[in-house]
């Protein structure tokens, strides 16, 4: 339980004998107000900072160039320098990483957008735009705009895009989807000579298996997979599965293994780690998968009712593929 230091604790007038609450000060109410915060906020920090201390040094090791950002930049996390004039006055003005000032990414994005041929279409469910956290932004801001287009929303038909039917219907496009119909993508990169198109759905996976069964189109494209081989990075947010990645992390590796350019997949990946890091060292806790918790006893959440659901949770602990 979180306390106030005794000093925070002020006189409130307007009590019982002067009048209730049409006595109050306004003036009193928000120095009192400020008081708590700044108290609570104190023990907040304190709180999390070392409960997190051991867990951001485990990460932090595993990436020893985090610190480092990009030549062009000075080595701080959030470096200072001369406010860009669309920033000046607004607290909310975004940079190139789409995200305000005082947690600005930049320094840890390429200093030129990377020379790529293969072209990508996000499709983001419209609740990705609203999270905080989203990986696209920084995804986009590696690649040249022509090379990383974003389509919002849940149907996609032909009369409303027209362009989006037309890439589907183009033989050089691939749809990164898992299934049993699937293809692993290095296989496909193998036969590939020609500048090819890929198609990612972004959204939790019960909200882009809903996009890719139920339109028609993203059916037309070839469908490809990636080899389960390495685990996410994104340890701020929870995954199904140990091999699940994001939508950021699916991008870099597919477009290292289309580009065959292992260095792109490092490229992408590095705003990524600096965004995990810098939430970790704030009061973020590292988050395993549900496969993980599931199987070690951890998962403290209620179990489902809907036995759908509580059949999913049943193959994923006895790792069956879902």
């Amino acid at each position: 339980m979180l306390r106030a230091a005794p000093s925070t604790i002020l006189p409130c007038p307007g009590g019982p004998g002067e009048g209730g609450r049409a006595g109050h000060s306004p003036v009193a109410g928000t120095v009192l107000l400020q008081e708590v915060r700044a108290a609570v906020r104190r023990d907040t920090d304190s709180c999390l900072v070392m409960r997190n201390l051991r867990k951001f040094s485990t990460f932090e090791a595993q990436f020893p160039g985090l610190n480092e950002p990009r030549g062009h930049c000075q080595p701080a996390y959030w470096p200072a320098r001369e406010p860009h004039a669309a920033e000046v006055g607004s607290r909310h003005s975004l940079l190139p990483c789409s995200r305000p000032q005082k947690v600005c990414l930049c320094p840890f994005l390429p200093v030129h957008p990377l020379k790529v041929s293969t072209c990508l279409y996000i499709i983001q469910h419209p609740a990705e735009e609203s999270r905080v956290l989203r990986t696209v932004p920084l995804l986009a801001a590696c690649l040249p705009p022509d090379k990383c287009k974003i389509l919002v929303g849940r149907r996609f038909n032909e009369d409303r895009y027209p362009e989006l039917a037309t890439v589907c219907r183009n033989p050089n496009t691939l749809i990164l989807y898992p299934g049993a119909e699937a293809t692993n993508l290095e296989e496909v990169a193998v036969m590939s000579s020609s500048p090819s198109v890929m198609i990612i759905i972004d959204g939790t996976w019960s909200q882009a298996k809903d996009i890719f069964y139920k339109n028609s189109l993203f059916r037309l494209p070839k469908q490809v997979q990636l080899k389960p081989s390495i685990s996410s990075q994104y340890v701020i947010r929870t995954q199904p599965t140990n091999t699940c990645l994001s939508t950021l992390e699916c991008a870099a590796v597919a477009l290292s293994i289309m580009e065959k350019n292992k260095s792109i997949q490092e490229t992408i990946l590095h705003p990524l780690q600096a965004l995990c890091s810098f939430q970790l060292q704030h009061g973020a806790q590292i988050h395993h998968s549900k496969e993980h918790l599931l199987k070690n006893g951890l998962y403290d959440k209620p179990m489902p009712k809907n036995k759908r659901k509580l059949r999913r949770m049943e193959l994923l602990v006895n790792n069956v593929k879902i």
